[in-house]
């Protein structure tokens, strides 16, 4: 009897393994980037379950950091992110269990001389810098595509924030039952400020019911990827109560230095299939009667990419990598308001400031005037990179 328990337990490990192999096999390449599946919506997925925003550069680039990848300091100086200590706790919500979350965050951390989380248990609740959270109770199964998301979130939002405890918050699964559940439980964090989350799909006419989620009379505010099809809209960024964050490609110096800025070529944007224009939108131009997205940008080329430290394997790779998506802008904006130290009761009132500031003193914002995400990058408020890209505290 042990003997053919055991054989059926092999046979599921198997089953399982192999599942999972046939999904990383729907990745794919695209010149130099390589896109893994958990950042490609099937046919079968819409309406069901939602998919990441990362993609990753397979060549070395051009960047300060390991493999070329762009640096914290240098992302920082970018986009004028106070050094001035910040607090409180940004929360990353993805889907799957991350089993080496704790020490890959540990390794990008020294290597950047940020604070590192000196506890040896990830999901000790003192942990004072990082801690993981599994949204159902119990530790879910791991999946290395959802993995990278999650390397990418919790690195980079520490990156921007260094004296934020981030809180990695796993969902059982990438079903919108699982993810929004663990926005739930994302929301009732003490002490959270922010939210990010790196992932999405395209949108449903019944998309509103999950609004819910997000619209808080107190709370964090919540960031969303704006997607990484260009022109393409998707949910939750679409929602009227998340930060809808977009795309752009940066350009430096033979030093490292930032000299120019342009919309990626691949930042999803436009106007809401299924979504009133909210009333902070009114002032801005654009088309039909939707809320527009993104809101705001910055950096998500691949090409001007991030390092990004993930020791587990995806065919084939693992260690430093240079990873970009929207999922890079997310993080990094939650944690950039975070850095500023503003402060605001919910979404709606930050989302009320960013356009109040936008159309009174629009300075406080860089304006993104080239490029194309399928709309052209014009001056002022645009489907390419919203209101453009932060330039300071100021900007928040």
């Amino acid at each position: 009897m042990t003997r053919r328990i055991s054989s059926l337990l092999a046979a599921t490990a198997l089953l399982s393994s192999l599942a999972l192999t046939a999904q990383e096999g729907r990745s794919r390449i695209e010149g130099k980037v390589l896109i893994p599946d958990t950042s490609i919506e099937q046919p079968e997925d819409i309406g069901v379950r939602a998919h990441t925003n990362h993609k990753i550069l397979i060549e070395p680039a051009g960047g300060l950091g390991p493999a070329g990848g762009m640096s914290p300091n240098q992302l920082r100086a970018f986009y004028g992110v106070p050094s001035a200590p910040s607090g409180g706790t940004i929360v990353i919500v993805d889907a799957y269990h991350y089993p080496t979350a704790l020490a890959d965050f540990n390794t990008f951390s020294i290597q950047f001389g940020l604070p590192v989380e000196n506890s040896t248990n990830a999901t000790a609740s003192g942990n004072t810098v990082f801690q993981v959270v599994y949204a159902g109770g119990k530790q879910p199964r791991g999946n290395a595509g959802w993995n990278q998301e999650a390397a990418l979130d919790i690195e980079w939002a520490h990156a921007m924030a260094p004296n934020a405890k981030i809180v990695l918050v796993e969902a059982n699964s990438a079903s919108f039952a699982d993810l929004y559940a663990a926005v739930d439980v994302a929301a009732k964090i003490a002490g959270v400020k922010q939210i990010s989350m790196s992932w999405g799909a395209s949108e449903t006419s019944g998309q509103s019911t999950y609004d819910s989620h997000f619209n808080k009379a107190t709370g964090p505010i919540f960031f969303a990827s704006s997607g990484d099809t260009g022109g393409k809209v998707i949910y939750p960024s679409s929602s009227a109560y998340v930060v809808s964050v977009g795309g752009t490609s940066v350009t430096t110096n033979a030093t490292g230095g930032f000299t120019g800025e342009s919309a990626w070529t691949s930042g999803g944007g436009g106007n809401s299939a299924y979504t009133p224009r909210p009333s902070w939108q009114s002032g801005v131009t654009m088309t039909g009667t939707r809320r527009g997205t993104p809101d705001i940008s910055s950096d998500a080329d691949p090409a001007t990419g991030v390092a990004v430290y993930d020791s587990t394997p995806y065919q084939g790779y693992k260690g430093w990598m240079v990873f970009g998506g929207t999922s890079v802008s997310s993080p990094c904006m939650a944690g950039m308001l975070n850095a500023s130290g503003a402060s605001y009761a919910n979404t709606t009132a930050f989302l009320n400031s960013l356009y109040t500031k936008f159309l009174s003193t629009p300075k406080v914002f860089r304006d993104i005037t080239s490029g194309s995400n399928g709309f052209p990058a014009l001056a002022g408020w645009d489907y390419t990179t919203g209101v453009g890209a932060p330039m300071g505290a100021t900007s928040f």
